[in-house]
């Protein structure tokens, strides 16, 4: 069987950063903490005795939570939602792709209805994944309401219900795995020598267009930016091994100047210009 691999698109996934952030990470790891979890690229390569993953996406957390704890009445949800998505397409790609976008958008809008507050909860766990496969370029970003507001993305035939990595990810999820919504701040109480954190914050943009930082309702600006470090400085004294993925901005390395900084290249598509993507800079920072 082929091993579990992330079952959405995240921007700033780590999938492409991955050898150089295994070669970083210590061996015998106790507890492994992710509190930015996102696709969870990290999480599941990563071996470790046990496993603590979290978010403040409450979203995102109930889709891991469905994955691990409900995952035949998500499949499902996604089987259906699969199938009503394929069954739009004819041989006229341009109606389809019409009749598609009324479809993404009528399930991206349900969040501002009464009606969303009583869905299941796999049916909301089901409705992330359709939107992360349909929305342009598989953003998530939420406006201050928490409410979805990416254009549909045009894809055509996407995977929306890909149940043998799903089932590979149910195992891994249920391998001595805890779940949570909580923000970074929590593992401080938790984590203790012998442990790893792995911190991976929306990153501090590298110019005023390229701010992707809502990925729930509160923003993660420069003020959070300093606590996590703070966090991160609590956590050395502990005697707990860390890793921190951001920008290469002069913000960053500023702020980590004491710890071990390692530039990596990474490529980032997620600008609509093609002239516009392309290698950047970006850091590992440990304290190891």
């Amino acid at each position: 069987m082929e091993k579990a691999k992330p079952f959405i698109k995240w921007v700033g996934g780590k999938r492409q950063l991955l050898p150089k952030i295994l070669e970083l990470v210590p061996k015998n790891i106790n507890t492994y903490y992710e509190p930015f979890i996102g696709g969870g690229a990290v999480y599941f390569n990563i071996e470790a005795k046990k496993y603590n993953i979290s978010d403040i996406n409450n979203e995102l957390v109930n889709l891991y939570d469905n994955i691990k704890n409900n995952s035949t009445k998500l499949f499902k949800e996604l089987k259906k939602i699969q199938d009503l998505y394929d069954n739009l397409r004819t041989d006229n790609k341009d109606s389809d792709l019409e009749k598609m976008a009324e479809f993404y958008y009528k399930m991206r809008n349900i969040d501002r209805e009464e009606e969303y507050k009583k869905w299941s909860s796999e049916r909301k766990a089901a409705r992330f994944i359709f939107l992360n496969k349909t929305a342009f370029n598989g953003l998530y970003r939420v406006n201050k309401k928490g409410q979805h507001n990416v254009p549909f993305g045009k894809y055509y035939k996407p995977t929306i219900f890909d149940k043998e990595n799903l089932v590979q990810c149910n195992l891994r999820l249920n391998n001595n795995t805890e779940i949570s919504i909580n923000s970074f701040e929590h593992v401080l109480d938790k984590a203790k020598k012998g442990d790893f954190v792995y911190f991976d914050p929306p990153y501090v943009p590298l110019n005023k267009t390229s701010n992707f930082t809502s990925y729930a309702k509160e923003s993660f600006d420069k003020e959070m930016q300093i606590k996590l470090k703070e966090i991160c400085d609590k956590l050395t004294e502990k005697g707990v091994n860390w890793m921190l993925s951001n920008s290469s901005a002069d913000f960053v390395l500023d702020l980590y100047r004491d710890y071990n900084i390692n530039l990596v290249d990474a490529s980032r598509n997620i600008n609509s210009k093609g002239d516009k993507r392309g290698t950047v800079k970006e850091v590992l920072v440990t304290n190891y």
